[in-house]
Protein backbone atom coordinates (compact mmCIF):
# COMPACT_ATOMS: atom_id res chain seq x y z
CA UNK A 1 0.00 0.00 0.00
CA UNK A 2 2.79 2.20 0.76
CA UNK A 3 4.33 2.27 -2.22
CA UNK A 4 1.12 3.23 -4.40
CA UNK A 5 0.41 6.33 -1.64
CA UNK A 6 0.32 9.34 -3.43
CA UNK A 7 3.01 12.32 -2.21
CA UNK A 8 1.23 14.62 0.19
CA UNK A 9 -1.16 12.19 1.25
CA UNK A 10 -2.11 11.19 5.15
CA UNK A 11 -2.22 7.60 4.81
CA UNK A 12 -4.91 6.99 8.16
CA UNK A 13 -4.32 3.82 9.19
CA UNK A 14 -7.62 3.06 10.63
CA UNK A 15 -10.92 1.49 8.58
CA UNK A 16 -13.96 3.80 8.30
CA UNK A 17 -16.94 3.16 10.78
CA UNK A 18 -19.20 5.93 9.63
CA UNK A 19 -19.95 9.21 8.22
CA UNK A 20 -22.00 12.61 9.39
CA UNK A 21 -22.38 14.49 5.69
CA UNK A 22 -24.33 17.20 7.86
CA UNK A 23 -21.62 17.78 10.20
CA UNK A 24 -18.71 16.71 7.61
CA UNK A 25 -16.81 14.02 9.76
CA UNK A 26 -16.13 10.77 9.09
CA UNK A 27 -15.74 8.28 12.37
CA UNK A 28 -12.53 5.76 12.39
CA UNK A 29 -12.58 2.24 13.87
CA UNK A 30 -10.62 3.22 16.79
CA UNK A 31 -12.64 6.00 17.29
CA UNK A 32 -11.37 9.31 16.38
CA UNK A 33 -13.30 11.58 13.63
CA UNK A 34 -12.13 13.16 11.00
CA UNK A 35 -13.53 16.35 9.08
CA UNK A 36 -13.17 17.29 5.90
CA UNK A 37 -14.19 20.18 3.35
CA UNK A 38 -14.84 17.38 0.54
CA UNK A 39 -14.88 13.38 0.70
CA UNK A 40 -14.59 11.08 -1.88
CA UNK A 41 -16.20 7.45 -1.47
CA UNK A 42 -14.46 4.56 -3.13
CA UNK A 43 -14.40 1.73 -0.52
CA UNK A 44 -15.33 -1.18 -2.67
CA UNK A 45 -18.13 -3.65 -2.79
CA UNK A 46 -18.63 -6.67 0.51
CA UNK A 47 -18.82 -10.31 -0.32
CA UNK A 48 -21.53 -11.45 1.70
CA UNK A 49 -19.98 -15.27 2.21
CA UNK A 50 -22.25 -16.18 5.30
CA UNK A 51 -25.20 -15.40 2.53
CA UNK A 52 -24.77 -18.94 1.66
CA UNK A 53 -24.86 -21.91 4.36
CA UNK A 54 -22.12 -23.89 4.79
CA UNK A 55 -19.92 -22.19 2.13
CA UNK A 56 -17.42 -20.66 4.69
CA UNK A 57 -16.54 -24.32 5.89
CA UNK A 58 -16.47 -25.88 2.66
CA UNK A 59 -14.09 -22.93 1.48
CA UNK A 60 -11.69 -23.95 4.73
CA UNK A 61 -12.13 -27.36 4.43
CA UNK A 62 -10.68 -27.42 1.05
CA UNK A 63 -12.58 -30.53 -0.58
CA UNK A 64 -12.53 -29.19 -3.97
CA UNK A 65 -14.71 -26.19 -3.39
CA UNK A 66 -12.78 -22.62 -3.70
CA UNK A 67 -13.53 -19.04 -5.34
CA UNK A 68 -11.24 -16.83 -6.74
CA UNK A 69 -12.75 -14.15 -4.53
CA UNK A 70 -11.15 -15.60 -1.43
CA UNK A 71 -7.82 -14.53 -1.08
CA UNK A 72 -7.82 -17.70 1.45
CA UNK A 73 -8.65 -20.23 -1.44
CA UNK A 74 -8.15 -18.47 -4.71
CA UNK A 75 -4.54 -20.58 -5.36
CA UNK A 76 -6.79 -24.20 -4.49
CA UNK A 77 -8.72 -23.36 -7.47
CA UNK A 78 -5.94 -24.50 -10.04
CA UNK A 79 -5.22 -27.29 -8.00
CA UNK A 80 -8.92 -28.50 -7.72
CA UNK A 81 -8.60 -27.95 -11.32
CA UNK A 82 -5.37 -29.83 -11.76
CA UNK A 83 -7.05 -32.73 -9.32
CA UNK A 84 -9.71 -33.70 -10.83
CA UNK A 85 -9.46 -36.69 -13.46
CA UNK A 86 -13.52 -37.27 -14.05
CA UNK A 87 -16.76 -36.40 -12.46
CA UNK A 88 -18.61 -32.68 -12.09
CA UNK A 89 -17.99 -29.24 -12.11
CA UNK A 90 -19.78 -26.52 -11.35
CA UNK A 91 -20.01 -22.74 -11.61
CA UNK A 92 -21.72 -20.42 -9.93
CA UNK A 93 -22.47 -16.66 -10.39
CA UNK A 94 -24.85 -14.71 -7.95
CA UNK A 95 -28.24 -12.85 -7.67
CA UNK A 96 -26.23 -9.54 -6.90
CA UNK A 97 -23.98 -7.07 -8.63
CA UNK A 98 -20.75 -8.93 -8.14
CA UNK A 99 -16.79 -6.89 -9.07
CA UNK A 100 -15.61 -8.17 -12.06
CA UNK A 101 -19.00 -9.89 -13.09
CA UNK A 102 -17.00 -12.01 -16.14
CA UNK A 103 -14.65 -13.91 -13.06
CA UNK A 104 -17.06 -16.40 -12.26
CA UNK A 105 -17.07 -17.42 -16.30
CA UNK A 106 -13.30 -16.93 -17.27
CA UNK A 107 -12.27 -19.86 -14.58
CA UNK A 108 -15.21 -21.96 -16.24
CA UNK A 109 -13.29 -21.43 -19.58
CA UNK A 110 -9.82 -22.00 -19.00
CA UNK A 111 -11.10 -25.31 -16.52
CA UNK A 112 -12.81 -26.74 -19.62
CA UNK A 113 -9.82 -26.05 -21.65
CA UNK A 114 -7.45 -27.60 -19.23
CA UNK A 115 -9.88 -31.50 -19.29
CA UNK A 116 -10.62 -30.93 -22.85
CA UNK A 117 -6.42 -30.54 -23.52
CA UNK A 118 -5.55 -33.79 -21.37
CA UNK A 119 -8.74 -35.57 -22.07
CA UNK A 120 -10.63 -36.08 -19.26
CA UNK A 121 -14.17 -36.91 -18.87
CA UNK A 122 -15.38 -33.86 -16.74
CA UNK A 123 -19.14 -32.74 -16.71
CA UNK A 124 -18.65 -28.49 -16.29
CA UNK A 125 -22.07 -27.09 -15.29
CA UNK A 126 -22.86 -23.32 -15.43
CA UNK A 127 -25.12 -22.18 -12.77
CA UNK A 128 -26.19 -18.65 -13.16
CA UNK A 129 -29.03 -16.54 -10.82
CA UNK A 130 -29.18 -14.24 -13.83
CA UNK A 131 -31.15 -14.21 -17.30
CA UNK A 132 -28.51 -14.50 -19.78
CA UNK A 133 -24.30 -15.07 -19.88
CA UNK A 134 -23.57 -11.98 -19.85
CA UNK A 135 -25.04 -8.05 -19.79
CA UNK A 136 -24.79 -6.74 -23.66
CA UNK A 137 -25.94 -9.52 -26.17
CA UNK A 138 -23.24 -9.37 -28.61
CA UNK A 139 -20.75 -10.84 -25.95
CA UNK A 140 -23.89 -12.98 -24.49
CA UNK A 141 -24.60 -14.98 -28.24
CA UNK A 142 -20.43 -14.94 -28.57
CA UNK A 143 -20.13 -17.06 -25.26
CA UNK A 144 -23.38 -19.21 -25.27
CA UNK A 145 -21.74 -20.31 -28.89
CA UNK A 146 -18.63 -21.14 -26.77
CA UNK A 147 -20.27 -23.72 -24.53
CA UNK A 148 -22.03 -25.19 -27.12
CA UNK A 149 -18.75 -25.85 -28.66
CA UNK A 150 -17.22 -27.26 -25.14
CA UNK A 151 -20.73 -28.96 -23.93
CA UNK A 152 -20.87 -26.44 -21.02
CA UNK A 153 -24.76 -26.56 -19.51
CA UNK A 154 -26.18 -23.61 -18.71
CA UNK A 155 -28.65 -22.72 -15.43
CA UNK A 156 -30.24 -19.88 -15.66
CA UNK A 157 -31.82 -18.48 -12.59
CA UNK A 158 -30.46 -20.77 -10.35
CA UNK A 159 -28.84 -19.27 -7.63
CA UNK A 160 -26.43 -21.20 -4.91
CA UNK A 161 -28.12 -20.92 -0.94
CA UNK A 162 -25.86 -23.84 0.58
CA UNK A 163 -23.16 -26.15 -0.04
CA UNK A 164 -21.89 -29.15 2.31
CA UNK A 165 -18.68 -29.70 1.86
CA UNK A 166 -19.06 -33.18 3.58
CA UNK A 167 -21.39 -35.23 0.89
CA UNK A 168 -20.28 -32.60 -2.22
CA UNK A 169 -23.61 -31.33 -2.59
CA UNK A 170 -24.74 -27.94 -3.51
CA UNK A 171 -28.87 -26.68 -3.89
CA UNK A 172 -29.61 -23.73 -4.90
CA UNK A 173 -32.82 -21.92 -5.25
CA UNK A 174 -35.08 -21.51 -8.58
CA UNK A 175 -35.79 -17.42 -8.81
CA UNK A 176 -38.63 -15.69 -11.10
CA UNK A 177 -38.10 -12.21 -11.62
CA UNK A 178 -35.16 -12.18 -9.52
CA UNK A 179 -37.00 -13.72 -6.50
CA UNK A 180 -37.20 -17.51 -4.92
CA UNK A 181 -40.00 -19.40 -6.70
CA UNK A 182 -39.31 -22.16 -3.16
CA UNK A 183 -38.32 -24.48 -5.36
CA UNK A 184 -34.88 -25.84 -5.37
CA UNK A 185 -32.58 -28.31 -6.67
CA UNK A 186 -29.52 -30.38 -5.09
CA UNK A 187 -26.25 -31.37 -7.23
CA UNK A 188 -23.42 -33.41 -6.31
CA UNK A 189 -20.07 -31.84 -7.63
CA UNK A 190 -16.46 -33.34 -7.40
CA UNK A 191 -15.06 -29.54 -7.88
CA UNK A 192 -17.28 -26.46 -6.93
CA UNK A 193 -15.90 -22.58 -7.66
CA UNK A 194 -18.47 -20.55 -6.11
CA UNK A 195 -19.15 -16.89 -6.05
CA UNK A 196 -20.41 -15.04 -2.89
CA UNK A 197 -23.48 -12.81 -3.65
CA UNK A 198 -21.67 -9.39 -2.55
CA UNK A 199 -23.44 -5.73 -1.51
CA UNK A 200 -22.47 -2.71 -0.28
CA UNK A 201 -20.48 -2.23 3.10
CA UNK A 202 -22.84 -2.01 5.92
CA UNK A 203 -21.16 0.96 7.90
CA UNK A 204 -21.60 3.05 4.03
CA UNK A 205 -25.55 1.31 3.26
CA UNK A 206 -25.93 2.73 7.09
CA UNK A 207 -25.39 6.15 6.52
CA UNK A 208 -27.04 9.36 5.27
CA UNK A 209 -24.94 8.98 1.74
CA UNK A 210 -26.67 5.54 0.39
CA UNK A 211 -29.94 4.78 -1.74
CA UNK A 212 -32.51 2.87 -0.61
CA UNK A 213 -30.67 0.04 -2.00
CA UNK A 214 -27.44 0.80 0.18
CA UNK A 215 -24.95 1.92 -2.42
CA UNK A 216 -23.72 5.90 -2.43
CA UNK A 217 -26.34 8.00 -3.96
CA UNK A 218 -24.36 10.09 -7.07
CA UNK A 219 -25.83 11.59 -10.18
CA UNK A 220 -24.29 8.75 -12.97
CA UNK A 221 -23.07 11.69 -15.17
CA UNK A 222 -21.01 14.02 -12.74
CA UNK A 223 -20.53 11.34 -10.00
CA UNK A 224 -21.36 14.18 -7.37
CA UNK A 225 -23.81 13.21 -4.55
CA UNK A 226 -27.37 13.93 -4.98
CA UNK A 227 -27.89 15.56 -1.71
CA UNK A 228 -24.35 16.49 -0.37
CA UNK A 229 -22.40 18.35 -3.16
CA UNK A 230 -19.12 18.27 -1.18
CA UNK A 231 -19.05 13.64 -1.52
CA UNK A 232 -18.46 12.29 -4.82
CA UNK A 233 -18.18 8.54 -5.29
CA UNK A 234 -16.54 6.06 -8.03
CA UNK A 235 -16.34 2.29 -7.68
CA UNK A 236 -17.79 -0.54 -6.91
CA UNK A 237 -19.51 1.40 -3.90
CA UNK A 238 -21.06 3.82 -5.71
CA UNK A 239 -24.94 3.94 -7.16
CA UNK A 240 -23.71 4.11 -10.97
CA UNK A 241 -25.40 1.63 -12.77
CA UNK A 242 -22.42 0.58 -14.63
CA UNK A 243 -20.56 -3.19 -14.03
CA UNK A 244 -18.05 -2.82 -11.33
CA UNK A 245 -14.77 -3.12 -13.49
CA UNK A 246 -11.35 -1.29 -13.07
CA UNK A 247 -11.76 -0.18 -16.60
CA UNK A 248 -14.88 1.49 -15.44
CA UNK A 249 -13.12 3.23 -11.87
CA UNK A 250 -10.53 4.39 -14.82
CA UNK A 251 -13.26 6.12 -17.01
CA UNK A 252 -15.10 7.59 -13.74
CA UNK A 253 -11.45 8.57 -12.30
CA UNK A 254 -11.10 11.79 -14.55
CA UNK A 255 -14.46 12.61 -14.53
CA UNK A 256 -14.30 13.13 -11.00
CA UNK A 257 -11.30 14.72 -10.50
CA UNK A 258 -12.59 17.20 -13.06
CA UNK A 259 -15.91 18.13 -11.35
CA UNK A 260 -14.70 18.06 -7.58
CA UNK A 261 -11.67 20.65 -8.60
CA UNK A 262 -14.69 22.93 -10.20
CA UNK A 263 -16.66 22.13 -7.35
CA UNK A 264 -13.69 23.13 -4.78
CA UNK A 265 -13.44 26.15 -6.76
CA UNK A 266 -17.09 27.34 -7.08
CA UNK A 267 -18.32 26.22 -10.07
CA UNK A 268 -20.51 23.91 -11.51
CA UNK A 269 -19.39 20.07 -12.07
CA UNK A 270 -19.31 19.59 -16.42
CA UNK A 271 -17.66 16.47 -17.09
CA UNK A 272 -20.18 13.54 -17.82
CA UNK A 273 -19.20 10.01 -17.57
CA UNK A 274 -20.65 8.16 -20.30
CA UNK A 275 -21.25 4.87 -18.19
CA UNK A 276 -18.13 3.10 -20.21
CA UNK A 277 -16.75 -0.30 -18.23
CA UNK A 278 -14.88 -3.14 -20.05
CA UNK A 279 -14.98 -7.08 -18.87
CA UNK A 280 -12.00 -9.05 -20.81
CA UNK A 281 -13.44 -12.60 -20.98
CA UNK A 282 -10.69 -14.48 -20.88
CA UNK A 283 -11.56 -17.76 -22.73
CA UNK A 284 -8.74 -20.13 -23.12
CA UNK A 285 -5.18 -20.08 -22.63
CA UNK A 286 -4.60 -17.95 -25.34
CA UNK A 287 -7.82 -15.99 -26.35
CA UNK A 288 -10.10 -13.52 -24.84
CA UNK A 289 -13.15 -11.39 -25.67
CA UNK A 290 -12.23 -7.76 -24.64
CA UNK A 291 -15.99 -7.17 -23.84
CA UNK A 292 -16.10 -2.78 -24.00
CA UNK A 293 -19.45 -1.21 -23.26
CA UNK A 294 -22.21 1.57 -22.12
CA UNK A 295 -23.48 0.13 -18.85
CA UNK A 296 -25.94 3.00 -18.85
CA UNK A 297 -26.99 2.03 -22.51
CA UNK A 298 -26.00 -2.19 -22.67
CA UNK A 299 -24.56 -0.98 -26.05
CA UNK A 300 -20.40 -2.04 -27.01
CA UNK A 301 -18.32 0.84 -26.79
CA UNK A 302 -15.24 -0.97 -28.49
CA UNK A 303 -11.89 0.71 -28.54
CA UNK A 304 -10.04 -1.26 -31.68
CA UNK A 305 -10.99 -1.27 -35.33
CA UNK A 306 -11.52 -4.93 -35.61
CA UNK A 307 -14.88 -6.84 -33.95
CA UNK A 308 -14.29 -7.72 -30.03
CA UNK A 309 -16.76 -9.98 -29.93
CA UNK A 310 -14.75 -12.65 -30.73
CA UNK A 311 -11.59 -14.33 -28.91
CA UNK A 312 -8.05 -13.19 -30.27
CA UNK A 313 -4.82 -13.62 -29.11
CA UNK A 314 -4.49 -10.21 -29.02
CA UNK A 315 -6.94 -9.47 -26.32
CA UNK A 316 -5.11 -12.27 -24.19
CA UNK A 317 -2.00 -10.50 -24.55
CA UNK A 318 -3.48 -7.01 -23.53
CA UNK A 319 -4.81 -8.86 -20.61
CA UNK A 320 -1.60 -10.66 -19.89
CA UNK A 321 0.95 -8.40 -20.89
CA UNK A 322 -0.23 -4.60 -20.87
CA UNK A 323 -2.84 -4.63 -18.43
CA UNK A 324 -1.22 -5.18 -15.04
CA UNK A 325 1.52 -2.15 -15.93
CA UNK A 326 -1.57 -0.31 -16.94
CA UNK A 327 -3.00 -0.55 -13.60
CA UNK A 328 0.10 -0.81 -10.70
CA UNK A 329 2.04 1.88 -13.40
CA UNK A 330 -0.80 3.92 -14.57
CA UNK A 331 -4.13 3.51 -12.90
CA UNK A 332 -3.37 4.14 -9.31
CA UNK A 333 -0.70 6.93 -9.85
CA UNK A 334 -3.69 8.86 -11.60
CA UNK A 335 -2.08 8.45 -14.96
CA UNK A 336 -4.60 6.51 -16.84
CA UNK A 337 -8.11 8.09 -17.23
CA UNK A 338 -9.49 5.26 -19.45
CA UNK A 339 -9.80 4.71 -23.13
CA UNK A 340 -12.08 7.52 -24.42
CA UNK A 341 -9.69 9.68 -26.08
CA UNK A 342 -7.74 6.71 -27.57
CA UNK A 343 -11.46 5.14 -29.01
CA UNK A 344 -11.91 8.64 -30.58
CA UNK A 345 -8.75 8.65 -32.08
CA UNK A 346 -9.20 4.97 -33.35
CA UNK A 347 -12.90 5.41 -34.86
CA UNK A 348 -11.62 6.12 -38.44
CA UNK A 349 -10.07 2.58 -38.72
CA UNK A 350 -14.12 1.19 -37.99
CA UNK A 351 -14.85 2.36 -41.33
CA UNK A 352 -15.61 -0.72 -43.45
CA UNK A 353 -13.31 0.96 -46.39
CA UNK A 354 -10.43 0.34 -44.04
CA UNK A 355 -11.40 -3.59 -44.09
CA UNK A 356 -9.37 -4.14 -40.53
CA UNK A 357 -9.87 -8.02 -39.64
CA UNK A 358 -9.34 -9.09 -35.94
CA UNK A 359 -6.21 -10.42 -34.72
CA UNK A 360 -5.29 -13.59 -34.40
Amino acid sequence: MASVMPDGAKWVKAAFEGVDPDANKVTLSDGRTVSYDFLVVAAGIDSKWDAIKGLPEALAANNGVSSNYSPTSVENTWKNIQALERGDALFTFPSTPIKCAGAPQKIMYLASEHFAKHGRPVNVEYFNALGKMFAVDKYAKELSGICDERSITRHFFHNLVEVDAVSKQATFAKLADGAPTGETVTRSFDMLHATPPMGPIKALADSPLANSAGWIDVNQETLQHTRYPNVFSLGDCSSIPTSKTAAAVAGQNGVLKANLRSVMTGMDPTQKYDGYTSCPLVTGRNSLILAEFSGFTGQPLETFPFDQGKPSAFGYWLKAEAMPTLYWEFLLKDRWHGVAKYRKALAFLKDPAHNVSSPA
